[in-house]
């Protein structure tokens, strides 16, 4: 995916000097959204660059893999290196930390934005496939909001009424109208309003598209009942609609668990966008990038965060030792469970071939490892080309395995069981009510199979067990490990960037997260 739009569109994303009464006034260089949005090829470049800001969520993915119990930070183990990263692992993050708390915020609004400004002139310009960029507009919309829900809860949103129904509004936060939106009521409605923008996606969106970066219906259905199983926390009836949202997935036949060699190499680049791909955040590494604008890259270098330190190896790279897998998790790995070696590089008998890093495990998170093969421009660290799996076909299924499981649906066992038979070729573990409770199976299967991909955070949030995982870990932690003390009514969500509280001027209107 090209970056046709990089400046062409000016952006609002809660980044604004509060307390000014004078602006300057500067003639734009760029196209003034009034007088464009007049062809096809114009809503296609702005859709592109609605698009363009899915590059940037490799900050939440990073921030999400640290803050689970499964890894430590790592990183330099004599500075201390990425401080708010650091403190995300420690849940000692603060609404002063910035970085990547407040790169997270920022970021996603402004993917808000640009999708907000097509829909803003959704109506203006007629032409065949006018309603395709729409609904992708909204999928976009929709996959920004739910990010910023996951973080940082009720988050503000501009709202208006349409068909009788309360929705995001389709138009932007332009400069100034900071000072008028308010937070959301609660997390629930949050979660309504993101349901309503997939609702609309849906109705027109392909089943299959023309590039691999462009959404399809069977993603937005997904994502979909990805965000009912999250509304489930607040309002139960909403895990029968996951389940209908993801059966529809299912039902489609679009998508398949690949295996074999297919599964070893899933998270290489010739497993990129295979049938096992539902939706994938994607980079191309063709373009340098530089330090003063990281996003401004089409690479990721979330995979730089993984690599060892100073690694011999013929395979990898080396990087900067984060993300570092505990040995708890790795001990609830089968040895006959091919998702044991997809998911660890095990050094833990080679140190001589890396340097240390912080808080060592001898364990690397190989899903998201620095690949010496890629073909990228450069040698810059910040443009790899490796994809993030947003939503793989096995997530599906074990969504909907915990959708029905929570709904009285029939098909718990089934779905659960696709999965396993995958992780161990054949059907000798599939589950028995000997395991007990089959949701708390379903979870310990999620904590593996997804294990490294960012999810495993807020499973235990929205499930209501993070405080008793990280019991359980600091009660097995190795020594030298700091405890990590998840506060119930606080670390369910990241704090509010205290500078964005100050620039939008809204410290008590909105008010910080509990417990910051």
């Amino acid at each position: 995916m090209k970056k046709i739009l990089k400046n062409t569109i000016l952006l609002f994303a809660f980044v604004l000097i509060s307390g000014c009464e004078d602006f300057i006034e500067v003639e734009s260089v760029a196209p003034i959204s009034d007088d464009y949005f007049n062809s096809e090829e114009e809503y296609e470049k702005a859709l592109i660059g609605a698009y363009d800001l899915l590059q940037a969520t490799f900050w939440n993915v990073l921030t999400g893999v640290v803050a689970s119990d499964d890894f430590a930070a790592g990183g330099d183990p004599v500075n201390y290196d990425q401080p708010t990263v650091q403190n995300v692992n420690l849940l000692i993050h603060t609404p002063s930390d910035n970085n990547q708390i407040r790169d997270i915020w920022n970021l996603m609004y402004a993917g808000m934005n640009r999708a907000n400004l097509i829909l803003e002139f959704k109506n203006k310009t007629e032409f065949d496939g006018r309603d395709e960029i729409i609904a992708q507009a909204y999928f976009l919309r929709a996959y920004y909001a739910f990010e910023l829900v996951k973080f940082y809860g009720n988050v503000p949103l501009k709202v208006e009424e349409r068909d009788g129904v309360n929705r995001i509004a389709d138009s932007r936060i332009l400069f100034g109208e900071q000072f008028d939106v308010n937070r959301t009521q609660n997390i629930a409605e949050a979660y309504s309003l993101i349901e309503e923008d997939l609702k609309e996606a849906i109705l027109n969106l392909p089943v299959v598209q023309d590039y691999d970066y462009e959404v399809t219906k069977g993603a937005a259905q997904a994502l979909l009942g990805k965000v009912y199983l999250y509304h489930g926390t607040f309002d139960q009836t909403k895990f029968g609609d996951a389940a209908t949202a993801l059966g529809q997935v299912i039902g489609s036949t679009q998508y398949s668990l690949v295996t074999g060699d297919d599964y070893l190499n899933l998270f290489e680049n010739i497993g990129e966008n295979g049938p096992e791909t539902v939706f994938d955040v994607q980079y191309t590494g063709v373009e340098k990038a530089g330090w003063d604008c990281i996003e401004c890259s089409e690479g990721t270098y979330f995979v730089k965060f993984n690599g060892p330190r100073s690694l011999v190896d013929p395979l990898f790279e080396n990087g900067w030792g984060f993300c570092l897998p505990s040995q708890e998790l790795f001990d609830t790995f089968d040895d006959n469970d091919l998702r044991k070696e997809v998911t660890f590089l095990d050094l833990r008998e080679k140190p001589d071939f890396y340097n240390e890093s912080r808080d060592n495990t001898g364990f690397f998170n190989r899903k998201f490892l620095p690949r010496k093969d890629d073909d990228r421009t450069g040698s810059d660290p910040l443009n790899y080309l490796n994809n993030y799996r947003s939503i793989r076909y096995a997530d599906v299924l074990l969504m909907a395995a915990e959708a029905e499981a929570q709904s009285g649906g029939a098909n718990v066992e089934d779905y659960l069981n696709q999965v396993r038979a995958r992780a161990y070729g054949d059907t000798s573990h599939d589950y028995s009510s000997s395991e007990g409770d089959i949701l708390d199976a379903i979870y310990a299967e999620r904590r593996k199979e997804l294990a490294g991909e960012g999810h495993r955070f807020f499973d235990l949030v929205r499930t209501g067990k993070a405080k008793a995982a990280f019991d359980a870990y600091n009660a097995t932690k190795p020594d030298g490990f700091l405890d990590i003390i998840f506060e119930e009514n606080k670390n369910e969500l990241f704090p509010i960037p205290l500078v964005e509280l100050q620039l939008a001027n809204a410290i008590e209107r909105w008010g910080q997260n509990p417990g910051y």
